[in-house]
């Protein structure tokens, strides 16, 4: 059960990600640039599909001009089930 949480934190994540980068108007190359992560990284945070560490959320949000919090502001009904 808890794996399946882990991961559907990581896929909150990603769609939290992939909204603000949008809302911004950001391609997934551009944003690279800006936070100075691999666009094909990016990609793969947006799916879920990896985990990051502290110092690339830090990264991503300074990439998007944001406090690092509002990164982790999405959907956490899956920690109540």
């Amino acid at each position: 059960m808890q794996n399946k949480k882990k991961k559907e934190a990581l896929i909150q994540f990603g769609k939290r990600l992939s909204q603000i980068r949008k809302a911004k108007k950001l391609s997934f190359r551009q944003f690279a640039v800006l936070c100075d992560v691999d666009y094909s990284d990016i990609k793969k945070m947006e799916k879920g599909d990896i985990n990051i560490t502290i110092a690339t959320l830090m990264d991503l949000a300074i990439g998007l001009g944001i406090h690092p919090k509002e990164l982790l502001n999405f959907e956490d009904d899956f920690l109540h089930e």
